[in-house]
């Protein structure tokens, strides 16, 4: 092989070394970063949300959490959640159905051990604890 010839190894490990050297394009750059970004315990707790969205007052066509029903969710070290939601009145026919939906949709969601939900009366939910959603999905302005 002549002095100035590469070799198919050659070839390859410089390749390898171009690959390396050259800058990412934005595809990559944004993948990194989105990999270097990534954070477990947001990604349960958007889960966990989206499960709470999945769960409706029967006569309100609007999810609790839109509603503004749900008070605190707390995701512990083991990933048991703990969470205090409220109706919009004491009287509500689903008081004893919604919580327990509301836990079986929280526990539905993966890497969730455990969901306990508490129904708190305090303060009162009123009307201006929606969403701005709920309120244009109500016709309420």
């Amino acid at each position: 092989m002549p002095d100035d010839a590469i070799s198919p190894t050659d070839a390859i490990s410089k390749d390898a070394d171009a690959a390396e050297a050259r800058p990412m394009n934005q595809t990559e750059a944004d993948m990194a970063a989105a990999k270097a970004a990534y954070d477990p315990r947001a990604a349960l707790s958007e889960a966990v949300i989206s499960a709470l969205k999945s769960c409706y007052d029967p006569e309100i066509p609007v999810d609790i959490w839109e509603l503004g029903l749900i008070y605190r969710v707390d995701i512990g070290p083991n990933n048991e959640v703990e969470i205090d939601m409220t109706l919009t009145s004491p009287m509500c026919p689903v008081a004893g159905e919604l919580p327990m939906q509301v836990q079986q949709a929280v526990e539905s969601v993966e890497d969730v051990t455990t969901c306990k939900v508490e129904l708190v009366w305090e303060p009162p939910w009123r009307q201006d604890m929606m969403s701005e959603v709920a309120r244009v999905q109500l016709d309420m302005f």
